[in-house]
Order: C-alpha cells, then sequence, then structure tokens
C-alpha cells in the first residue's frame, strides 16, 4: 500500500463536508433530521425522478452525501437470489461514488470477503440474512476520507478517489441475523459498533486504522452508536443493547452508565436519538420507547430515566422534531409520542399497509418520510397530528428498498437493491 502521505494530497480537492451534506447514516449527528426545504413530496417511475443509476450489487445500507458526491455500499458476486453455496467464495464488497448531478458512477471499488473464515462460518443466503445481505453498514465521511464497514472482512478506510488507505479487523464472528451497525466519528475516532463481530466496541484511529480502545459486552446491538451532549460540555456516546442503554466516554471507552431498555431477551436494532439534552431509545418491537438524561453513572434508571412507554420497533430508528418523537414499526403503523411527557399522541396504520419498514423515519421540510422496503415511500405531516401528505412508488423498481434516504440540496437520494435514486422537484 502507499504510504499515506501520498495519498492525502488528493483528499481535500475531492471531499469538503458542506452544510447541505448528510455525511454518515442517518445524516448529521445522526439524527436524520434536515433544515433543507424545497424537498419533494411526490415522486413515481414518471415523475420527479432526476436520475437513476444502477448499482454494481445489493444492499442494504444507506447513501451518504459529500459534497457533489455520493458514496454507497453493496456487495456482488453471491447472495443475489440465484447463487449456490459453493459461489459464496466469489462475495466482493464494493464502496461505489456517484456524481450527485447526473448520476453517472465515477469509480466503483471492491475488495474480496475474508477467507476462508467467512467461508466456513458465514450464514448462507437465506432467512434473515436473505432480508438485507452483505452490506448493511453505512459508510461515514469527515470530508476527507470515506469508512466502511464489512462485518468480519472489517473496517476499510478510502481516500476520495477510491484508493485503499487502511483496512483493519474488529472481529470475526458471524451470526444469522447478519450484520447491521453503521461507523461513526469522534474527533480523531471512527467507533464501530462490533457487538456481532467481537461482542464490543472498537474506536480507531482514523488515520492509521489502529486500535485505540475497545468496550466489551455489547449484547444482541445491531444498532449504530449514538453522541450526545451531556452535562459540562462533555460528549457521552449511546449503544442499545438487550436489557440496557449503555453510556460511555467516547475518547477512552469507559462505561459510564447504564439505564433499563428492553424487556425481553432480544435484537436491539433501531438507533437512539437526541434533542435538547434528552436521549430518546425505542427498543425493540415491544418497546419500551425511553427518555434518558445523560451525565450519571452506574445504573441509572432510577435517577436518569425519564418517562417509559409500551411501543417500539423492530428494525427502523425514530426521528425528533418539535417535541415529538415520530417512528413507523414494522406491523406498518405510525407512531407519535410527546417527548416531554412520554404519551402516545397517535398510532394509525399506514395505507396501503407496508409489508415491513427497516429504513429509519426522515424529518425535514415539514415532512416525515417512511420508506419502506416493498410498498413505497410514505410521507406524513411533521406535526403531532396522523396526516398522510403522500404514498409514493417506484412502479418499474420491483427490488427491495432497505436504505434510509440522504437528504442533498432539496433532492432526496433513496436506493433499492438495484438503483440509486435522485428525486427532486422537476
Amino acid at each position: 500500500m502507499k504510504s499515506l502521505s501520498i495519498l492525502t494530497t488528493s483528499f481535500y480537492s475531492v471531499l469538503a463536508l458542506g452544510a447541505a451534506d448528510w455525511p454518515q447514516f442517518r445524516g448529521p449527528d445522526g439524527r436524520a433530521t434536515s433544515a433543507q426545504s424545497g424537498l419533494p413530496l411526490t415522486w413515481s417511475a414518471g415523475q420527479n425522478i432526476i436520475w437513476k443509476t444502477p448499482m454494481p450489487g445489493f444492499g442494504a445500507s444507506s447513501p451518504i452525501v459529500v459534497g457533489n458526491q455520493i458514496f454507497i455500499t453493496c456487495y456482488s458476486g453471491y447472495g443475489l437470489g440465484e447463487e449456490v453455496k459453493e459461489q459464496k467464495r466469489n462475495l466482493r464488497f464494493h464502496l461505489v461514488c456517484v456524481n450527485s448531478a447526473d448520476g453517472v458512477i465515477k469509480w466503483d471499488k471492491s475488495i474480496p470477503a475474508r477467507q476462508p473464515a467467512r467461508i466456513d462460518n458465514a450464514t448462507d443466503y437465506v432467512g434473515f440474512t436473505a432480508k438485507h445481505g452483505y452490506a448493511s453498514s453505512t459508510p461515514v465521511s469527515d470530508g476527507r476520507i470515506i469508512f466502511t464497514f464489512f462485518a468480519d472482512t472489517g473496517v476499510v478506510a478510502f481516500d476520495g478517489n477510491g484508493q485503499q488507505l487502511w483496512a483493519a479487523n474488529v472481529g470475526t464472528k458471524t451470526q444469522g441475523f447478519g450484520s447491521g451497525a453503521s461507523p461513526i466519528l469522534h474527533g480523531n475516532l471512527l467507533i464501530v459498533n462490533a457487538s456481532i463481530e467481537s461482542g464490543d466496541l472498537v474506536a480507531l484511529d482514523k488515520t492509521t486504522g489502529k486500535e485505540v480502545w475497545r468496550a466489551p459486552d455489547v449484547e444482541a446491538a445491531w444498532n449504530t452508536p449514538l453522541l450526545v451532549d451531556a452535562p459540562g460540555g462533555k460528549k457521552e456516546l449511546v449503544v442499545m443493547t438487550k436489557f440496557k442503554v449503555l453510556g460511555f466516554d467516547p475518547s477512552t471507552g469507559t462505561s459510564l452508565w447504564n439505564s433499563a431498555g428492553i424487556k425481553t431477551p432480544m435484537y436491539v436494532c433501531p438507533s437512539a436519538t437526541t434533542a435538547d439534552g434528552i436521549i430518546y431509545a425505542v427498543n425493540g418491537y415491544h418497546g419500551p420507547t425511553v427518555a434518558i438524561r445523560p451525565g450519571g453513572r452506574g445504573e441509572v434508571t432510577a435517577t436518569h430515566q425519564l418517562w417509559s412507554v409500551n411501543k417500539g420497533s423492530t428494525v427502523s430508528s425514530p426521528v425528533y422534531h418539535n417535541g415529538h418523537l415520530y417512528w413507523a414499526n414494522d406491523q406498518g403503523m405510525a407512531i407519535c409520542v410527546d417527548a416531554k411527557a412520554g404519551k402516545l399522541v397517535y398510532q394509525e396504520r399506514l395505507d396501503p399497509p407496508p409489508r415491513d419498514i427497516y429504513a429509519s423515519a426522515v424529518a425535514a421540510d415539514g415532512k416525515i418520510y417512511y420508506v419502506s422496503r416493498e410498498k413505497g415511500t410514505y410521507v406524513l405531516a411533521a406535526k403531532p397530528k396522523f396526516e398522510l401528505l403522500a404514498y409514493n412508488i417506484i412502479e418499474s423498481d420491483t427490488s427491495v428498498f432497505n436504505g434510509t434516504p440522504a437528504v442533498g440540496d432539496r433532492q432526496l437520494f433513496l436506493r433499492s437493491d438495484k438503483y440509486i435514486y435522485c428525486i427532486g422537484k422537476k
């Protein structure tokens, strides 16, 4: 590999984060909100699609937007619905760079899946793995480097021209549900929830890929960690696990606090969100959804958990907007909770009923966007009264939509298993 000092000369001319960027899973700060206006309300195969681009493989990850480029991951060679077991050795992971103006693929860099452990231990493309495949983690960028996470194959960093800078292994285990958590950045650290791969949270030096700290006992957690503001101007790192919501020092990995979360021994997929100094965590299908004040130490359920309501979500994450939490569960119910009082405001069934919703809710331009896996996108008014503003389906694309849409300059970037779309007002 070329030296890092040589490769870094291209970063600044290729990438630069701006106010309209969406540089990680769920956008700036991981909250799935945008101040953008003029976003599209309606679209279809023949309406308000600026461009669509075929992808070199399938994927459940979400696109990110950095300047005038979109970065997205996918996989090829195996797990496309027709392959036999022996072809698992052909599995490859891709990082794709797309021009946001016209959808042209600028470059496509691929790496092989880890061999032979991936072949010996990985679950076949069946069951829950087949629901989202092998590229479920969304990249993150600091405006110079793009960081990807490909489960037990590892964490791989690329520069803006697609040159690989470093690779790091954070664990070699696999699981029947596959992998799903996305990496985040904190200062010079890249933080990865490797619950499935090693049972740990792992922080890597973003420049070299060397391990800085590792926090153990992160169990059954498919969610992306969240950085929150704590008292005294400090930051805390939040991740949800089986039975507990956990708080860490993001600089050292030191365990700070834990609060009661999911009541049954299940996996936790939804990622937490935060607003006005409060953490909001949706814990699994049966819940509960809880509000927690950061800054505690030890077991803080009695002292820092503000409320709990028995509503939840199996996969999709919530969004906060103007004093309320919004999300849609896999039963097709749109839910709104008063974030201060912890009271259910509404629970209404989306129509037509979606099969499943894996994508996170996104709040922007007075709207809440819910992308279902197979039944299109529902657009609701971002207010504490149920109002379906639009229902949009791209009739020509019958593949699965797992990714959370990214918000660009008055546009949405939406990916399916086959295409990435730029949706905007024409």
